[in-house]
């Protein structure tokens, strides 16, 4: 037995890229039909391990129909959570990266110094001025990096003894995403010992009641971990007033966390710039470039003011981890060993089609947002969840007078699903139960907007 391919690498390779050539041209279309799984496919899936070989250009194509017949976040009338876009170069980046394996962890010459450089030009897109940076798998472990470093800083020591007694908090709006729950049960302070603090009328979090939060919890012996501001929820696009929690965070001193795996690229936008005011001030900031930069998952960025917080939550000298060539290795900073060369599909992307680009491409999107909105008032048997969109998310729901609403939208999402022109995910805001559209796709065009319009009117009245 062989680990060689039974045929050229040439034509193993021709064939790989034909696939992706023709997934990219289906991608430039809205298609009909999802297709469901076929038989061979089904058949396949339930055979034991294989212990021979197979012929790599069958199971080329064994892939290709599977991947076909899966739901691709890249076409552009999916509409449903956050979704990627798979840039082409960023694809691209993929293959290259996977083919060199350069392990990030450590020094890796070059790679490094690319790495570097990539954290520093999405510092530079969106105005905030980061002394270190990671890439990361994505929103998840980026939170759960920066609230590490933020606990060290409250409660030094904690990383090596624990908080040994001490009751921390973080604060952040109800509707934070999960990621800051899962964080602070991982890190030992407790998903119980999050405020989730209520919004306002514009769904922000409330700086008055995070100072009031944090004085509470103060005079009650906790200890402030930190605050974190959204921008961009994931239910609804909401932007927390940034600048105003800084305020509040500098004078009581607390670390400034901003969740901002979603909505952060809009802060490079025109019309979305000044939701953003205050960016510069905070302590840390996460943004995915596999959401609204368009790049194929996983693309995490995490960015902080200061390096030395990360350092002093992440450091360590083992006697596996050389340091001949540098005092800090990634692993220093971060929480993984292995570290795949995510930073290259982005620092091709930046170079391939320049930052301007990437400010059109959110800005356009921003408009599509706000085009369904209004195609969503125009229409009599709709009505939005939410008012206009601060970002590029528009839940609405179909409305008839004989129905449980709630029950007739979680039905209409499910015929929306099983119909397939369009693809969508439920969601629930202030207890109705609506369509949640989310424009972060580059391929998406006005037609593929008012077509969603047409077809929820069409399959709702049905």
């Amino acid at each position: 037995m062989s680990l060689r391919l039974d045929v050229s690498r040439e034509l193993a390779l021709e064939r790989a890229a034909d696939i992706v050539l023709r997934g990219w041209r289906s991608f430039d279309h809205a298609r009909e039909i999802e297709p469901p799984i076929d038989d061979r496919l089904k058949e396949l899936l339930e055979s034991a391990l294989p212990d021979g070989p197979s012929s790599t250009l069958e199971v080329l194509e064994d892939a290709r129909r599977g991947l076909d017949e899966s739901i691709a976040q890249t076409r552009p009338r999916y509409f449903a959570f956050v979704a990627s876009s798979g840039l082409e170069i960023g694809v691209i980046g993929d293959l290259l990266a996977s083919c060199f394996d350069a392990n990030l962890a450590v020094w890796a010459a070059a790679a490094t110094e690319i790495e570097d450089q990539a954290v520093r030009w999405v510092a530079e897109f969106l105005g905030f001025p980061a002394a270190a940076g990671a890439f990361t798998s994505g929103g998840t472990v980026s939170n759960m990096t920066a609230l590490a470093a933020a606990r060290e800083r409250a409660v030094p020591g904690s990383r090596r003894r624990g908080l040994n007694g001490v009751s921390a908090t973080i604060y952040c709006s109800n509707e934070a995403h999960y990621s800051i729950e899962r964080a602070a049960e991982i890190l030992g302070i407790g998903s119980d010992n999050v405020r989730a603090l209520p919004i306002d009328a514009d769904r922000r979090l409330v700086p008055e009641q995070v100072e009031e939060a944090i004085r509470a919890d103060r005079a009650a012996g906790r200890v402030p971990v930190a605050v974190v501001a959204t921008a961009g929820t994931t239910l609804t696009g909401a932007v927390d007033p940034i600048g105003t929690l800084a305020d509040v965070c500098a004078e009581n001193g607390v670390w400034l966390h901003v969740d901002g795996a979603y909505g952060l690229p809009a802060a490079a936008a025109p019309s979305t710039a000044r939701l953003f005011a205050g960016l510069a001030r905070v302590d840390s900031v996460t943004l995915d470039a596999h959401k609204w930069l368009y790049l194929p998952k996983a693309c995490g960025v995490l960015l902080v003011r200061r390096r030395e917080d990360l350092f002093d939550a992440f450091s360590h000298n083992e006697s596996y981890i050389p340091h001949e060539r540098t005092t800090e290795h990634m692993v220093d900073i971060t929480l993984e060993y292995s570290r795949p060369f995510r930073a290259l599909k982005l620092w091709l992307a930046f170079r391939a089609h320049g930052a301007q680009a990437f400010r059109d491409a959110v800005e356009n999107n921003l408009r599509q947002a706000r085009l369904l909105y209004q195609l969503v008032l125009g229409e009599d048997s709709l009505e939005p969840l939410c008012g206009p969109p601060p970002l590029s998310i528009v839940p609405f729901r179909h409305v008839r007078s004989f129905e449980d609403l709630n029950v007739h939208n979680s039905r209409l999402v499910r015929t929306l699903q099983d119909d397939g022109r369009v693809w969508v995910a439920p969601a629930t805001v202030d207890g109705k139960v609506g369509l949640r559209p989310c424009f972060v796709n580059f391929r998406t065009t006005d037609d593929d907007v008012r077509a969603l319009v047409d077809v929820a009117v069409e399959l709702g009245a049905g």
